[in-house]
């Protein structure tokens, strides 16, 4: 009389944790007259075992060796349980001994049993970076070609996905990990954030934060876990956080334009890939473009002194604006201004600009610089329009030794343009920023003041919150 079948179950046992089991994993141990597993993991199901139990080691990598003992062992009657640490199904045993079974047409009892996967407990250690669709990717050419490797890390990366990173390195395979940054950064921003939890659940866990830009494939070892954020992920102190859409959806709601407004920042930060620019003048670049569409300003923008840094510096004490005209002064973004205590003046319309403009003979333009000059002379001046007012004012400069906290020189047209903005140039302690050329414009003079006003906010590269 043949005997009678016993059954197969493939068991998770999560990260190494006995504390992380899941009890469907725990009972099968315990019920398990054989338990097949690489005898690493032996040690941490020891509890579980009952009198009697055998353990079978097949080594590392004899995967093949262990489905088919697992299946002599249950066709001979057994109960047995084949172990895999984190979750069976997910680059574990479950798969091979399923396949065994449809090769070998054997009628043996099947079962799965989930565990914890260790990007799961990676992720609890890190607080909250999978809330998002993620993609996980293992690095290890064993089994699969590295050409279909580099084509998934593509996608993965085209697709702003958030990232997990399973068998990232090991000691013969160490480069991969270095041209997956490399790919990751065509698509994502420097700034994305990237955990490495090593040891996940076990006494020896680490865990770094770093960024793309900073991250150092030399930190990670085959037993790390790598996490790489999407393009809405950031970091809080410790915590690295992926938002699921609830705020986002309360502001596309209420407030559309900051969301749109990060949309185009992304499309063109994407066409400006490979440009090298201090985070300052790119964050000056993206609105400016952003106002206008013009790529070409990537070639013609010139920022001077740091002047993104030390203009922020001197608005947050609540500095002084002075705009050439109204219509650069209306688009400085009044919230800002308010958060930060800032005043902004047009002294166009002042009726003694009139009155010193027939008397001089000169534009009102002109005139109202004069007059600026006179009662705030170490103001930031913004020039979106009129070169006749940068000329009066580099002038004074000259003569009267007038000292502004800076200039921005945007003054649009074709006479005079062109040479109004060389004069800035030529006061090299000056913090300015300058369109060189005939371009420029209040609208884009007035979105560079807004980009300098909201400069802290450069560094997450979340652009609208004034908007």
């Amino acid at each position: 009389m043949p005997n009678k079948l016993g059954k197969i179950t493939v068991a998770g046992l999560g990260p190494g944790n006995p504390e992380m089991f899941l009890n469907p994993a725990i009972d099968a141990i315990r019920d398990a007259d054989v338990v097949i597993g690489y005898k690493y993991y032996f040690q941490f199901i020891e509890t579980f075992l009952k009198e009697g139990t055998e353990c079978m080691d097949t080594g590392m990598r004899q995967e093949v060796q262990r489905a088919a003992k697992a299946f002599e062992l249950a066709e001979q009657g057994n109960n047995v349980v084949v172990i895999s640490s984190g979750d069976a199904g997910i680059y574990g045993m479950a798969s091979l001994v399923y396949e065994m079974a449809e090769k070998t047409q054997s009628e043996v009892e099947l079962k799965v049993v989930p565990g914890i996967s260790a990007f799961q407990a990676a992720a609890a250690k890190l607080g909250a970076p999978l809330s998002h669709d993620l993609v996980i990717l293992s690095l290890s050419d064993l089994l699969t070609s590295y050409a279909l490797i580099e084509k998934r890390i593509k996608a993965a990366a085209m697709g702003d996905f958030v990232t997990a990173i399973y068998n990232p390195k090991s000691k013969k395979r160490y480069w991969q990990l270095y041209r997956l940054r490399e790919l990751f950064l065509e698509e994502r921003e420097e700034t994305t954030p990237v955990a490495i939890v090593r040891q996940v659940a076990r006494a020896e866990e680490q865990i770094s934060l770093t960024n793309l830009r900073d991250f150092d494939p030399e930190m990670v070892d085959m037993f790390s876990i790598v996490i790489i954020g999407n393009s809405q992920s950031y970091i809080s102190g410790d915590r690295f956080i992926t938002p699921r859409g609830y705020y986002s959806k309360e502001e596309k709601e209420g407030r559309p334009g900051p969301l749109i407004m990060q949309e185009s920042f992304r499309t063109i930060a994407s066409e400006l890939k490979g440009l090298d620019l201090p985070l300052e003048t790119k964050w000056i670049l993206l609105h400016c473009i952003h106002t206008s569409a013009d790529f070409e300003l990537a070639k013609i923008l010139k920022v001077q002194n740091d002047a993104a840094i030390k203009l922020n510096e001197y608005l947050q004490k609540g500095g002084v604006i002075i705009t050439d005209v109204t219509m650069a002064q209306s688009g400085i973004r009044k919230k800002a201004c308010e958060r930060m205590g800032v005043e902004v003046k047009c002294y166009l319309h002042d009726p003694r600009t009139m009155e010193l403009s027939e008397k001089h003979g000169i534009t009102r333009t002109q005139a109202g610089v004069r007059l600026a000059v006179e009662e705030h002379p170490d103001a930031l001046y913004v020039f979106g329009n009129a070169p006749t007012a940068l000329i009066e004012l580099t002038d004074l400069m000259r003569s009267k030794n007038i000292q502004p906290a800076g200039i921005i020189a945007a003054p649009v047209g074709f006479v005079n343009v062109k040479e109004s903005k060389h004069r800035v140039k030529s006061f090299r302690e000056l913090p300015a920023v300058i369109i060189e050329g005939r371009k420029g414009g209040s609208t884009l003079a007035a979105t560079i003041v807004n980009a300098i006003l909201a400069l802290e906010d450069a560094y997450d590269l979340k652009p609208g919150r004034d908007v």
